[in-house]
């Protein structure tokens, strides 16, 4: 099963770039895709069922929004938290597929203080309490994928020194997130890379894809049983380095896991 993650930010605007990644370069079987900035009649739907993806989304107008196209089909689907608090944002949507639970998240961006602040660390604190009530990550088949907004350490930004204190690289987000991680989830790229920066986010408007100045926000996350059958994880680039069709400012992050 190759599981890929993907902030897309803005599937209409994204849709040829995707539609000819998956086509012409590599044929993913589960996608998640985060920022879709679309509500669920707006998805392009009938574009992936032409090349053979069954999709499930929980959109949102202009903002936010998750989806989740399979070549596999769907077991079980659900959209939100089950929360009306937090699924006001529409960031979480889980589908089990062949025995996987797949949980796709995009974390919220957060701010240098303030609610937004507030909120993006409160966010990982009851996605912790969410996973330590419904799984066994010892023993669970589970994936959880998305842009969760964190570069969790100096190697997962360009320039460490310079980017101290700023968004998704701050002490006590980092600090969250590490919490976050101890419920029982394993980094995949970091463990399969450990000296591999693989950034997944470049900004647009200094060109820093081509220089290479990015960061790491992007993450396969897996349980116990996950991480034994993960054979293969990287950045695909494809979709990044180029001019057209237009990029995301994210690549995605791409996951092989053996039956």
């Amino acid at each position: 099963m190759k599981i890929a993650t993907f902030n897309v930010n803005s599937i209409n605007a994204r849709k040829d770039l995707i539609i000819r990644w998956l086509t012409e370069k590599n044929p993913i079987d589960v996608l998640c895709m985060q920022e879709i900035k679309c509500e669920e009649e707006r998805f392009p739907f009938k574009d992936f069922e032409n090349i053979g993806y069954e999709c499930v989304v929980f959109g949102q107008k202009a903002y936010n929004g998750v989806a989740i196209c399979s070549k596999l089909g769907f077991e079980e689907v659900q959209k939100g938290f089950g929360d009306p608090f937090w699924d006001e944002q529409k960031r979480f949507l889980r589908a089990k597929i062949q025995g996987v639970d797949v949980i796709n998240i995009y974390a919220p961006h957060g701010d240098l203080d303030g609610e937004k602040h507030t909120y993006k660390l409160q966010f990982f604190k009851y996605l912790r309490q969410y996973l330590q009530d419904h799984y066994n990550l010892a023993r669970d088949n589970l994936v959880l994928v998305g842009d969760l907004n964190v570069a969790r350490e100096d190697i997962d930004v360009w320039a460490p020194d310079l980017l101290h204190g700023t968004i998704d690289f701050m002490d006590d987000e980092r600090e969250v997130f590490e919490e976050f991680l101890q419920v029982g989830l394993h980094d995949l790229f970091r463990e399969c890379h450990p000296e591999e920066h693989g950034f997944t986010w470049w900004d647009y408007m200094t060109a820093a894809v081509w220089r290479d100045e990015g960061m790491r926000i992007d993450y396969i996350l897996a349980s116990d049983p996950m991480k034994k059958r993960c054979e293969d994880i990287y950045v695909d680039m494809w979709t990044r380095r180029r001019r057209s069709p237009k990029p995301s400012d994210h690549a995605p992050i791409v996951g092989v896991f053996k039956d």
